[in-house]
């Protein structure tokens, strides 16, 4: 069991590099912060840049922690909050990665769920530290629970963007802002016909 944590955390860690590296560099085919900027834009979170600066420091982090096994239960919350946010704004696309779907970010996001639970097993700076203590069910549900919690943020920030793209009613019921400026242009230009 002991090796094979290890190997599920390297294997994930390196996954999460590689994935991290995309956005902030452009590495291993990737858009760079401009390019993946203009495609988080795309999908509502803005600004662009700075979001997809974030999700990749955050994806960073998360594997350079998780391939150490330092701090487990919190290298897996930000891991989980993380690609809950990348699988639900892929969610429109189906669940399957050859659509565009949300598969491996559900993918990465369930293994760093299950690594919270289980710890990073014995072969890790937890266990050298002492924090091997870190591992267990109570742990393992507080990093899903924080994860989910913290995805909350950019994904409400998200919605409001969106629905200000559709012109749709805000969430109390007032237009907005964009729906507000195109309804007062219909009535000028009703008003002038007339």
């Amino acid at each position: 069991m002991s090796l094979g944590l290890l190997i599920l955390r390297v294997l994930l860690a390196a996954l999460l590099f590689g994935h991290a590296t995309q956005k902030l560099r452009g590495w291993f085919g990737g858009a760079g912060l401009v390019g993946t900027g203009a495609a988080f834009e795309r999908l509502g979170f803005v600004p662009g840049a700075r979001m997809a600066l974030v999700a990749g420091l955050a994806e960073l982090t998360g594997a350079a922690s998780i391939a150490t096994g330092l701090l487990t239960p919190a290298d897996c919350a930000v891991v989980v909050g993380t690609m809950t946010v990348a699988a639900v704004a892929n969610s429109t696309n189906g669940f399957w990665a050859q659509r565009g779907g949300c598969e491996v970010p559900f993918w990465y996001g369930a293994v760093a769920a299950v690594l919270g639970f289980t710890g990073p097993g014995p072969w890790s700076l937890d266990t050298t530290l002492g924090l091997d203590n870190l591992s267990g069910s109570a742990q393992g549900l507080a990093a899903l629970a924080l994860g989910l919690l913290a995805s909350v943020v950019p994904l409400t920030a998200r919605a409001r963007v969106l629905r200000e793209r559709a012109g749709a009613p805000e969430a109390d019921g007032r237009e907005s802002p964009r729906a507000a400026g195109r309804s007062r242009w219909k009535l000028r230009v009703s008003r002038s016909i007339k």
